[in-house]
């Protein structure tokens, strides 16, 4: 389910932000939280300005617009805490998604200046997700297309 999720995702996003500035990474691209020093790779990272990387390998990006963590049993109460308190301290992070693998919700945390952050849930596929930073928007019915909640 997990990998199913993750390839919605990527394959969704980079679909609706084809044409514009945004380039979207799958789960092989690091992000460093500069402030604290976390290294991390989520399932998904879009950047929409000039990625700025550490060095010149190019494999840890700095300055992310939105991070999706799809969660799992051994890392929601990561993902929930410790970890998007280190996101929340991005400045370039404009929205963060947690996507359940297990029912079809996702909960979207949108940045409203001064470390003020918006909670947006969504639940079933018949509903969206609206991204405002990447002028876009996701259908949960293609972000959990072809994944069986049976069993």
């Amino acid at each position: 389910k997990h990998n199913l999720v993750v390839g919605n995702l990527v394959g969704e996003l980079r679909e609706k932000l084809r044409k514009g500035p945004c380039e979207v990474y799958p789960s092989d691209m690091r992000v460093k939280v500069d402030v604290t020093g976390l290294y991390t790779y989520p399932d998904v990272v879009v950047v929409c300005d000039e990625p700025r990387f550490e060095d010149e390998h190019g494999d840890t990006l700095l300055n992310p617009t939105l991070l999706i963590e799809v969660l799992s049993e051994s890392t929601e109460s990561y993902d929930r805490g410790k970890k998007s308190g280190h996101y929340r301290r991005l400045t370039s992070l404009k929205e963060y998604l947690l996507v359940s693998q297990d029912e079809p919700h996702v909960e979207h945390y949108a940045c409203q200046g001064d470390d003020h952050w918006l909670l947006t849930e969504a639940t079933g596929t018949d509903t969206r997700i609206e991204l405002p930073a990447l002028q876009a928007t996701i259908e949960l019915s293609e972000v959990y297309a072809r994944v069986s909640f049976e069993g």
